[in-house]
């Protein structure tokens, strides 16, 4: 990539978000100078949009998000969802019935209304989503299932996540996608063909921006699809040992503002002094 990029695409926790939740007023600053610039920011993750509010406090206006692993498409200006791709109520009880034939005391949630709620089975541990009056527990096994989900997850104890990601993944092949960005053993499961690429290119292919025009930035498994399909692939130094593999570039951790160093350097700006 020669010119500078049409567009930036960056994953939030792990990459853009640091440990404590909150993002730098040097990464802030950065993605300001890229769309001063004309560069076009997407913020692509597995967050639903309810958990957006909190990164955009941070930033010096609003950008577009690509939500729920690519299954949400996201303009936070109007407040309006641009795409959706969810999971059909019917598929979900299949999915679902799949992995509890499979996976002894999986633990079931799903996002829905696009991500603005989520609804979960007893014993699911909350953690961001306690005392949140959009997350609640079900009453009933059938109201898991009654409405579309952007995302399915599921939980079966402490895991490690890149073997149960493949256990679940085996599960619902030829139904759905699964995927992991966390530690704990939470995967994810998306509609088939739905990926952080996919959502992308759809976003991409609306604004007549090509992939060899994109940077993206990334830590997990789940931002594979998505580094692959840009034109050049930046990991943060902490990321997951495949995204290390595939990257283009690796640049500082989250924690030392790892995208604003990259951006800055690319956009010919002075590091901030210490």
């Amino acid at each position: 990539m020669d010119q500078l990029p049409r567009l930036v695409a960056t994953d939030l926790d792990g990459t853009l978000v640091r440990e404590d939740r909150t993002v730098s007023a040097r990464t802030a600053d950065a993605l300001a100078r890229c769309t001063a610039a004309g560069t076009q920011v997407v913020l692509v993750t597995g967050r639903p949009i309810r958990w957006l509010q909190r990164v955009y406090e941070h930033l010096h206006g609003t950008v577009p998000a690509i939500c729920a692993n690519g299954a949400v498409v996201y303009d936070p200006v109007d407040d309006v969802v641009l795409r959706a791709d969810p999971l059909a109520p019917d598929l979900l009880a299949e999915v679902a019935r799949r992995l509890r034939a499979e996976v002894p005391g999986v633990r079931l949630a799903v996002e829905i209304t696009d991500g603005r709620q989520m609804r979960h089975e007893a014993d699911w541990p909350l953690r961001w989503e306690a005392g949140d009056p959009d997350v609640r527990g079900i009453e009933s096994p059938e109201e898991l299932f009654s409405l579309p989900a952007v995302k399915l997850l599921a939980r079966a104890g402490t895991q490690d996540p890149d073997v149960f990601v493949q256990v679940v993944a085996g599960a619902v092949a030829g139904l759905a996608e699964a995927t992991h960005s966390s530690s704990s053993g939470l995967v994810e499961i998306s509609a088939a063909g739905v990926t952080k690429a996919a959502g992308l290119a759809w976003f991409c292919a609306r604004y007549g921006v090509r992939a060899d025009q994109v940077v993206a930035f990334g830590d997990m498994p789940n931002d594979l699809p998505m580094l692959a399909w840009a034109g050049r692939a930046v990991a943060v130094a902490n990321a997951h040992p495949t995204v290390l593999e595939v990257a283009d570039a690796v640049t500082l951790s989250n924690e030392q503002d790892g995208v604003a160093a990259y951006l800055e350097e690319l956009y010919g700006v002075a590091e901030p002094a210490a």
